[in-house]
C-alpha cells in the first residue's frame, strides 16, 4: 500500500477531493478552518484500460491523509504545527499540493516551502511532489487561464488541473499515482502532449512564485471581481453589514417558525397515533400496568415530543445555515464581528463557533478547535451556551407568542414576523452578552492579549443543493437528535417516576417544585417552571410539557396546541406578562443541555471547566431575571 499526504492552503477543495478519493463524507465548507485535525482514507486504482476487471497485478491501494490547511509552514497555529510535523517525519510515498487556480502564485509559495521541507529529509524517504491545480471552473468562469503544459515543463513535476466538485481531473490524478507507482507499467497518462516522456523530478527546481505564476496565468476579464466587490462592500461594510447581517439571521428565524408547524403537527399526529397502538398491544399481551405506563406514556412519549418538536425546525435550519455556508456568507459574518471580539480579548473566529451554536451547542463546542490559541479557545468553549440553540426555540418562540396573546398588541396576520424580528433581538442580546462574558473572562481567570489570525473572505460560490441537504439532515440534524433522543429515553423515566410516585398524597414533582418556590418567586417564576428547566437538562423541549403535566397532575407529558387555551390555562395558576418574559429570558440564559456539557467534558478536558460553562449563562439567566421581577414591582 502507498502513501499519499494531501495539503494546501484553506479552502481549495482538499477535503473535496479527499471525499472524491475515498468516497468518504470528511465536512467541507466554503469557508476555512474546516479540516482541524488530520484524516485518513483508503482507495484503489486500476488502469483505465482494465474494462473487463482490474488485474491483482494493475491495482494499486493507497492510504491518504488529509492535513489541515494551512498558509505558511511557519508555526503559528495548531494546524500549521500538526501540517509541518507531518511532511517532516511521517512516512509516505506522494505529496499531492492542492493549489486554488484562482490564486496560483498563493499555491506556488507554499509549495517552494514544501519543497524545503522535504530536501531536508532522508534521501529514500523524500516523496514525489504531484501539484494539483482545484477549481479550474471558478477561474475559467472569472477569464483566467493557465498554462498547464508549460507549468509542468518549468517545474519538472506533474500537475494535474481538476475540478473536485464536478470530479474533473480525479482520473487523470489517479492515473498518475498509479504510474508513478510503478504498479501499472502498460498505464499512459491522460492529455499529454506527444512526445513528452513525462520524466519527472521528484520535486521542483527552484522557482519564484510571482515570476512562475506571471508566465502561466493569463486573464481575459479585467473586471472579473467587479461582482464579488461590490457584494463585499455591502455585506462587510461598516453599516451595511451588521444590517444585511440581521437581515438574514431574520429571515432564517421566519422561515424556520413558519415552516416548522405543519411538519411538526404531522409527527406529533403519527406518533400519538402510534402510542395508543402500542399501549393496545400492551394490554392484550397483559403487561402490568405499571410498566406499560412507564414505558409508553413516560419513556416512548417524552421522545415521541422531542423527534416532533425539535426534528422539523433542524430540518429547515441546518439546510438555510448550510447554504449560508456554501455560499461563503460565514467568514464574511466573522470578519463583521472580528473587531468586537478583538476588543474584548478573544478572537474573531468566536464569531463562526457562535453561529454553529444556534443550531446545537455542541456542535458550536466542538467547532472551538479551529481558535489556535488555547485561552481564546477555552474561552469561545464557556461563552457558546450565551447563545440559545435550536432546542431552546420552542419554547422562546412560545413565550413570545402567549406574552404577545396576554398584551393584545400584536395582530395575527403577521405575527409571524413579529415573532421572529422579536427573536432575532434576543439572540442580539445574547451576542452582546456573549462578548461580555467573554470581555470579563479574559480580564480575570483568562487574562491574556488577543492573539491574530489570518481570515481569508472565499469567493461566492453557487452551493450544492443536493450536498447541502445531505450534509445538514444526515451530519446535523440526525447526528443532533440522535444525542437528543439517546438522553431523553432515561429522562423520560425519570420524569414518570416523579410524577406517579407520592408521598403524603403528594407527587414527587411537587414536592420538589415547592423547594424550589421560593427562589422561582425570587426570579419571577415559579417553583414548578424552575423544576421543569431542571427535569429539561437532557433536552430543552420538555419543559413546557413538564410545566403543564405538573399543573394539570396528569402523572404523563400532555399537549396543548391551541395557544388561547394554554394562555387561559398558565394565567389560571399566576402566569403574567412578566412570567412570560422572565420564562423566555431563562429560556435564553441557563445551564446547557446534557449533551452539550458532556462535549465540553471532552474539549476542554475539566471538569471544573465544565461546570463554570454551566454555571456562567445560570448566573446571567438568574440575574435578569430577578431584575425584571423588580422592575415590574416598581411599575
Amino acid at each position: 500500500m502507498r502513501r499519499a499526504a494531501l495539503v494546501g492552503n484553506p479552502n481549495v477543495g482538499k477535503s473535496t477531493i479527499f471525499n472524491a478519493l475515498t468516497g468518504m463524507r470528511q465536512h467541507t465548507g466554503n469557508w476555512p478552518g474546516v479540516t482541524v485535525s488530520c484524516t485518513y482514507g483508503y482507495f484503489y486504482v486500476c488502469p483505465e484500460s482494465s474494462v473487463s476487471g482490474c488485474r491483482e497485478s494493475d491495482r494499486q491501494d493507497f492510504m491518504i491523509v488529509d492535513l489541515p490547511g494551512i498558509y505558511s509552514f511557519d508555526i503559528r497555529s495548531e494546524e500549521e504545527a500538526v501540517t509541518r510535523n507531518y511532511i517532516l517525519k511521517k512516512e509516505y510515498e506522494f505529496l499531492l499540493l492542492v493549489c486554488d487556480a484562482t490564486c496560483l502564485e498563493r499555491g506556488l509559495h507554499l509549495l517552494r516551502q514544501a519543497t524545503a521541507l522535504i530536501e531536508d529529509r532522508p534521501d529514500d524517504t523524500i516523496p514525489q511532489i504531484i501539484l494539483c491545480v482545484n477549481l479550474c471552473d471558478e477561474a475559467e468562469k472569472k477569464g483566467i487561464r493557465i498554462d498547464f503544459e508549460g507549468l509542468e515543463k518549468a517545474l519538472s513535476i506533474p500537475v494535474i488541473p481538476c475540478c473536485a466538485r464536478e470530479r474533473r481531473g480525479l482520473s487523470a490524478l489517479k492515473e498518475t499515482l498509479l504510474r508513478l507507482s510503478g504498479a501499472c507499467s502498460s498505464c499512459a497518462l491522460e492529455d499529454r502532449p506527444e512526445g513528452d516522456s513525462h520524466e519527472y523530478q521528484k520535486y521542483p527546481p527552484d522557482f519564484s512564485p510571482a515570476g512562475l505564476a506571471a508566465g502561466s496565468v493569463s486573464y481575459t476579464r479585467a473586471d472579473y471581481r467587479r461582482r464579488e466587490e461590490a457584494l463585499d462592500r455591502l455585506l462587510t461594510g461598516s453599516f451595511t453589514g451588521t444590517f444585511f447581517m440581521l437581515l438574514l439571521l431574520t429571515g432564517v428565524f421566519w422561515l424556520t417558525i413558519t415552516g416548522a408547524n405543519y411538519p411538526s403537527s404531522m409527527l406529533w399526529e403519527l406518533f400519538f397515533r402510534l402510542e395508543t397502538v402500542l399501549a393496545a398491544a400492551a394490554q392484550s399481551l397483559s403487561f402490568p400496568s405499571w410498566l406499560t405506563e412507564a414505558s409508553i406514556f413516560g419513556v416512548y412519549r417524552v421522545v415521541a415530543w422531542i423527534v416532533s418538536v425539535m426534528l422539523p425546525p433542524m430540518a429547515i435550519f441546518f439546510p438555510l445555515f448550510t447554504l449560508l455556508e456554501d455560499l461563503g456568507y460565514l467568514p464574511r459574518a466573522a470578519f463583521n464581528m472580528d473587531g468586537a471580539f478583538h476588543r474584548c480579548h478573544a478572537c474573531g473566529k468566536q464569531c463562526l463557533t457562535m453561529a454553529m451554536g444556534l443550531g446545537c451547542n455542541a456542535a458550536g463546542v466542538t467547532g472551538c478547535r479551529i481558535i489556535d490559541s488555547p485561552r481564546e479557545r477555552l474561552i469561545a468553549i464557556l461563552t457558546n451556551s450565551l447563545v440559545p440553540c435550536n432546542g431552546r426555540f420552542p419554547l422562546i418562540i412560545t413565550m413570545i407568542s402567549l406574552c404577545a396573546l396576554g398584551t393584545s398588541v400584536i395582530p395575527s396576520a403577521v405575527s409571524g414576523v413579529v415573532t421572529a424580528l422579536i427573536l432575532t433581538g434576543m439572540i442580539s442580546f445574547s451576542v452582546l452578552m456573549t462578548l461580555a462574558a467573554s470581555w470579563f473572562l479574559s480580564r480575570t481567570v483568562l487574562k491574556g492579549v488577543p492573539s491574530s489570525f489570518t481570515l481569508e473572505l472565499p469567493p461566492y460560490r453557487k452551493p450544492q443543493i443536493g450536498k447541502v441537504l445531505v450534509r445538514s439532515v444526515f451530519d446535523r440534524t440526525l447526528f443532533v437528535l440522535g444525542r437528543a433522543i439517546a438522553v431523553a429515553a432515561p429522562a423520560g423515566l425519570l420524569i414518570w417516576i416523579l410524577a406517579n410516585i407520592s408521598i403524603d398524597g403528594q407527587s414527587l414533582l411537587l414536592w420538589i417544585s415547592g423547594a424550589l418556590d421560593p427562589l422561582g418567586k425570587l426570579m419571577g417564576l415559579d417553583g414548578i417552571i424552575l423544576m421543569a428547566f431542571l427535569l429539561g437538562f437532557p433536552a430543552n423541549e420538555i419543559v413546557l410539557p413538564v410545566i403543564l403535566m405538573a399543573y394539570l397532575e396528569t402523572g404523563y407529558l400532555v399537549d396543548m396546541e391551541d395557544k388561547m387555551a394554554l394562555f387561559t390555562l398558565l394565567s389560571a395558576h399566576g402566569w403574567t406578562v412578566k412570567t412570560f418574559i422572565c420564562t423566555a429570558v431563562f429560556s435564553l440564559f441557563h445551564w446547557p443541555c446534557s449533551t452539550t456539557c458532556l462535549t465540553i467534558k471532552k474539549e476542554s478536558g475539566s471538569l471544573r471547566w465544565t461546570a463554570a460553562a454551566m454555571l456562567l449563562p445560570t448566573v446571567i439567566g438568574m440575574f435578569f431575571c430577578i431584575l425584571i421581577e423588580q422592575i415590574f414591582r416598581i411599575i
